[in-house]
């Protein structure tokens, strides 16, 4: 196994979840006094599981299609579309 990549792909998923509309919707269903937070835990961890398993498999597919290099230029150039949207939004 590749640590690095391994460390690199935490640490990325988890900066970008921090604080996003997931992460808010899971606390308000936890902050319930009623519902079981292994519950929302585990349905949550599960959630995150399921689309991070469509992600790969997904990156898979397309890069058997698309270079690499591609690919990495065609997420960079989406990121920087939606920051502008979210900018221009603002």
């Amino acid at each position: 196994m590749d640590y690095r990549i391994l460390l690199t792909v935490f640490a990325t998923v988890f900066i970008a979840e921090l604080g996003d509309k997931t992460q808010l919707a899971t606390m308000l269903f936890a902050a319930d006094k009623e519902v079981s937070k292994w519950t929302v835990f585990i349905g949550a961890s599960l959630a995150l599981i399921a689309t991070s398993a469509i992600g790969v498999l997904a990156g898979s597919v397309i890069s058997d299609y698309i270079s690499a290099k591609h690919l990495h230029y065609i997420a960079g150039v989406g990121f920087i579309i939606i920051g502008m949207w979210t900018l221009i939004k603002a």
